[in-house]
């Protein structure tokens, strides 16, 4: 521990530094470009609200330990075959602002399938469903906080924006913390696509760092021979350096 001043005040601190968050790289909350800012972006400021007994103490999050297949989205709604698609591996790490790794965390994932639909009932893209396929998995971080999905590359969609809007291919990521009020969502793009440019969604983030947050990036090593091609996107919860989520824009 140190101790030091904080508007003339000695508090005492740890070791690892606490970085702020950049706000001048949040995405802008009225865009032309994205329709549907033009009716639902916020006219004031946002609000930080600090964190209360209740949202540190409970509703405490359990889960039950994961089961072999729940990290493989390939087999774990197969019923008369595997899913169909180009099969990936999309794996990381969890990471605190000093790099330190996040063990023991749930991360779930849901996407649309090959054909860019989700199994949802309103979804009504003339994609066919896989029946093989339901979009969604969850794994635990290890100790060194790892995580690994097996799946299939999403499709890209269209999406009601005006003109021909398309939604490049994507996967969302919710990670867990010790409460239900510990959850963080955001989504990962794939390297090399080029629809990323053209999104009106993904270009509301115009700082093209903070865009690259969210590009899973080609992992030759983690590929597997004949089988499946990989992708690394690595989590970064908080701090100067970390990941954009959707559901913490207000940079605390």
């Amino acid at each position: 521990m140190t101790l030091e001043l904080l508007e003339g005040h000695p508090v005492h601190r740890l070791a690892s530094r606490y970085y702020d968050r950049d706000l001048r790289i949040q995405p802008v909350r009225h865009d032309p470009l994205y329709a549907s800012t033009l009716l639902r972006s916020p006219t004031h400021p946002p609000l930080a609200v600090g964190e209360t007994i209740a949202d540190l103490s409970g509703p405490v999050f359990g889960h039950l330990k994961p089961g072999p297949l729940d990290n493989d989205l390939i087999g774990n709604f197969a019923s008369g075959g595997l899913a169909l698609g180009e099969r990936i591996i999309i794996h990381g790490t969890v990471q605190d602002q000093n790099g330190r790794p996040v063990p023991e965390t749930l991360i779930e994932i849901w996407q649309a399938n090959a054909g860019g639909r989700y199994r949802h009932v309103r979804d009504g893209y003339l994609a066919p469903l896989d029946p093989n396929f339901s979009g969604c998995g969850r794994c635990l971080t290890d100790r060194d906080g790892r995580y690994t999905f097996k799946t299939i590359r999403p499709g890209p969609y269209p999406f009601k924006n005006g003109g021909c809007a398309w939604r490049p291919s994507h996967i969302h990521f919710s990670v867990f913390g010790a409460t239900f009020t510990q959850r963080l969502v955001t989504q990962a793009y794939f390297e090399g696509d080029p629809l990323i440019p053209l999104c009106p969604i993904a270009n509301t983030i115009k700082d093209p760092r903070a865009l690259r947050t969210l590009v899973a990036t080609l992992d030759m090593s983690a590929a597997i021979e004949f089988d499946a091609l990989a992708y690394r996107f690595d989590i970064v919860l908080r701090g100067r350096h970390a990941t954009f989520f959707e559901n913490r824009t207000e940079g605390v």
